[in-house]
């Protein structure tokens, strides 16, 4: 059985000749990526999910700013800036905690 033909069109750059369909690396490596793990389309239902997580999320990130905001203003105003900058990373490992939550959340409903 012999390989079926390919034909190339060229397209004329300067003094050289390129086959049109010549695709890039990038193209090349999505090609791969896509390969080994194909894009799943998401129902109107997970889409939704999804946007009611970060809605959620969202709203938390919120909530615990304001709580440590007030801690922080208030070791601020007692001169304890040690306090609050330990309130700040406190905040700082509250919002990534939460992020790690609604991602690992998110990831679940885009597999089910």
């Amino acid at each position: 059985m012999s390989p079926p033909s390919v034909t190339l069109s060229l397209h004329r750059t300067g003094s050289r000749r390129y086959p049109s369909t010549v695709k890039s690396a990038y193209e090349l490596a999505m090609d791969r990526l896509q390969k080994q793990a194909p894009v799943r389309s998401l129902t109107e239902a997970q889409k939704a999910e999804l946007a009611d997580l970060d809605s959620l999320y969202k709203a938390k990130v919120a909530e615990r700013e304001i709580g440590f905001g007030d801690r922080i203003i208030s070791a601020e105003s007692a001169g304890d800036f040690a306090k609050a900058e330990e309130v700040r990373a406190q905040l700082t490992i509250e919002r990534r905690r939460l992020e790690e939550e609604r991602e690992m959340k998110k990831e679940r409903v885009r597999t089910h």
